[in-house]
């Protein structure tokens, strides 16, 4: 029964009816994913760090490059703790094993390393498999000094490529915009707009676009307005405070509750990395969740 008159609500209150205003309180929390990249540096390899996030309570992670330990030792962990790993990065291109700071960054947009890529299309779905994985972030690389054009060429025909592979095992190719002012300098794909121009050039269901609100703040700024418009696109969001990539909670550039009102008024059901660099420890830094009212 819903009554919108006043005057009838004063004359149904003379008889002891009374009305309690229902709070909407039925939204779904985001799903927050630890990135084991970046959090609990306290520990050091990725299987002791899914043992962190697990007591923290999480329930969803993420990573960036898990090659650095075997498909088996991630998969064993993971299934003991009942966690769901939710994205990694691809393959990064070989000198990242020799030089984890200096060496590639991806190389799918590097037209000297097609054979690499292709090569290696495989080691991405063993460990997706291994991990239940349904995401993985191909990254472009560093094409400072490289032909633009060709470089672009190279790109389009490596995601193409890929995600074809991905498809057959229902696995999603997430191409993410970095900036390369403090992160990756000379990478590759900087741009928002490139990147959904590659996605619709391709035209594939499986080739997604990972947005996270700290790239975006420093490559472009107008966050809102690019969230909205290319939203249909978003498979991942991942977030950090600006400039610096700490907590979200923290002050900077961005405001979070903000961001976070924004996603539950668009009604976004898939994850949200937490892929920021903790001020000091990792489980005292997280105090910034309850301060913003959002639950594990």
């Amino acid at each position: 029964m819903f009554v919108k008159s006043s005057a009838t609500l004063a004359l149904l209150s003379q008889f002891g009816v009374t009305f309690v205003r229902k709070i909407q309180t039925d939204v779904m929390p985001l799903k927050l994913a630890a990135n084991l990249t970046t959090l609990f540096p306290e520990v050091k390899s990725i299987t002791e760090r899914y043992e962190k996030a697990k007591k923290a309570g999480f329930h969803y992670v993420e990573c960036a490059f898990p090659f650095a330990e075997t498909k088996e030792q991630l998969q064993n962990v993971k299934k003991k703790l009942g966690l769901e790993h939710v994205l990694f990065n691809g393959y990064p291109g070989m000198s990242y094993f020799s030089d984890v700071r200096k060496g590639d960054r991806g190389i799918a947009a590097l037209p000297d390393r097609k054979k690499e890529f292709q090569d290696n299309v495989d080691i991405n779905i063993q460990y997706a498999k291994a991990l239940d994985c349904k995401r993985i972030h191909v990254m472009a690389g560093v094409t400072k000094g490289l032909d633009q054009k060709l470089c672009d060429e190279t790109y389009l025909g490596d995601i193409a490529l890929i995600a074809v592979n991905f498809a057959k095992e229902g696995l999603t190719c997430m191409i993410e915009p970095i900036n390369d002012s403090v992160t990756i300098p000379g990478y590759y794909l900087t741009d928002v707009h490139k990147a959904v121009d590659v996605i619709k050039k391709l035209n594939r269901p499986n080739v997604k676009l990972q947005f996270d609100f700290f790239h975006m703040q420093l490559l472009h700024g107008n966050f809102t307005e690019n969230f909205k418009k290319y939203y249909q696109y978003i498979d991942h969001i991942q977030v950090a405070q600006a400039p610096d990539r700490s907590e979200p909670g923290f002050p900077g550039e961005v405001d979070y509750s903000y961001v976070f009102k924004l996603l539950e008024d668009h009604g976004y059901e898939g994850y949200v990395g937490l892929e920021y660099m903790p001020r000091g420890d990792t489980m005292e830094g997280l105090k910034w969740l309850k301060e913003m009212n959002m639950t594990l």
